[in-house]
């Protein structure tokens, strides 16, 4: 049997892996955590009898209390909370599908007490990858990618670890508005870019998708997880996202991992790494494959991938600096604030584009320096817009 925790099981990725637990019968969720769906939480309770619960909203954690008052279950909030959700003694192995650097510390403290980690938190990469990996390494922990595209890479380095990387071959779908100019973009309303032709996600990464700010992170994230160099990731766009990425050797042999475009697959693969379990659902007919089509990402008109491919050279210049940090920050508060109808579409990469101008790198960051430049670059965006 084993013991998972899981750290945003309300989210997309949260109660999909609560499906995977549904389907195996040697999966026992310890430990659960959320923001504030108290609702859905309590149903989770009743179902899975978690030992702990974690709301990070404290007066939406006393009213879970009250309503749980009755069962087995020790209710927490905060920060804390997460952490001791992260922590708990029994979990062998931690989901961590928070969305944004919430996730940081609890991914640290969960190393630190010798967890595995699924990780489906990229940003906790993206901005402290120069914690994040060492500190697994001394403590022999498992960094085990969910996301799709680095979950394929990962099954494409299997059995090949005597083998030299050439290039990494990290695909895109592209997003709804693919070959789109700027002009066309201009009066994107939420409804428009929340219409993934493919993937079903939570709405702050169906929106990073569209403006390839996702495929951005994942490249920074890439180069932490497989120890590569910015110049060994190359970002491929595969419309119909069937190759989910891919992987090229130095005697030019390519490795890709197939699949239909559903997180299932790399969540039950990080669960039982390296055991491949039968998981039911829609199978790949390649008698109803047309074609398989490849593009080059187009970097002026998706200026997110470009500002991404700049903050990460700037980290690669400065050891683990902080300038990722400000990237993700600013991108994730200008897309709560477009999702909120407060700003347009392209305000999301200008807002990005002008924090990271107006930041002064700071090399090799501690989480308390990462989390203060998280602020800073919050007053940034507020002193200029007037939000």
């Amino acid at each position: 049997m084993k013991k998972i925790s899981i750290l945003g099981s309300t989210g997309s990725i949260g109660t999909q892996t609560l499906d995977i637990v549904r389907a195996n019968d040697d999966l026992d969720v310890v430990a659960i955590a959320a923001g504030s769906n108290i609702d859905l939480l309590e149903e989770q309770i009743e179902e899975f009898a978690p030992k702990l619960v974690c709301v990070y909203k404290e007066e939406a954690a006393a009213q879970l209390a009250e309503r749980v008052q009755n069962k087995p279950v020790k209710v927490v909030s905060g920060m804390d909370g997460l952490i001791e959700a992260a922590t708990i003694e029994e979990a062998e192995i931690v989901v961590t599908a928070f969305v944004g650097m919430i996730g940081i510390r609890p991914t640290l403290e969960a190393i630190e007490a010798g967890k595995d980690i699924a990780l489906a938190n990229k940003e906790t990469l993206v901005t402290a990858g120069h914690l994040v990996m060492p500190k697994a390494r001394e403590k022999g922990v498992k960094i085990l990618p969910v996301d799709s595209e680095h979950s394929a890479i990962f099954q494409c380095l299997q059995g090949n670890s005597m083998n030299k990387i050439n290039k990494i071959l990290l695909t895109a779908s592209g997003g709804p508005f693919r070959g789109w100019t700027r002009e066309q973009m201009k009066d994107i309303q939420v409804e428009d870019a929340l219409k993934h032709p493919n993937w079903s996600m939570g709405r702050k990464i169906t929106i990073d998708s569209s403006t390839m700010v996702n495929k951005g992170l994942e490249v920074i994230e890439a180069k932490w997880l497989f120890g590569v160099g910015l110049e060994d990731i190359q970002v491929v766009v595969q419309p119909q996202s069937l190759i989910h990425s891919m992987v090229q050797y130095e005697d030019g042999g390519i490795m890709a991992q197939l699949g239909t475009p559903d997180m299932k697959l790399p969540i039950q693969y990080a669960l039982y790494y390296p055991e491949r379990k039968y998981l039911a659902g829609d199978r790949v007919d390649f008698d109803k494959i047309a074609s398989i089509n490849f593009e080059t990402p187009d970097l002026n008109n998706f200026r997110g991938l470009a500002l991404a491919y700049e903050a990460a050279r700037n980290s690669d210049k400065n050891h683990g600096d902080s300038m990722p940090t400000v990237f993700n920050a600013a991108n994730e508060k200008a897309v709560q604030l477009f999702l909120d109808k407060k700003i347009s579409y392209l305000n999301i990469t200008d807002i990005i584009e002008y924090c990271m101008k107006q930041h002064k790198p700071i090399d090799n960051p501690s989480v308390e320096q990462i989390l203060e430049i998280e602020q800073w670059v919050y007053d940034t965006i507020a002193s200029k817009w007037a939000i």
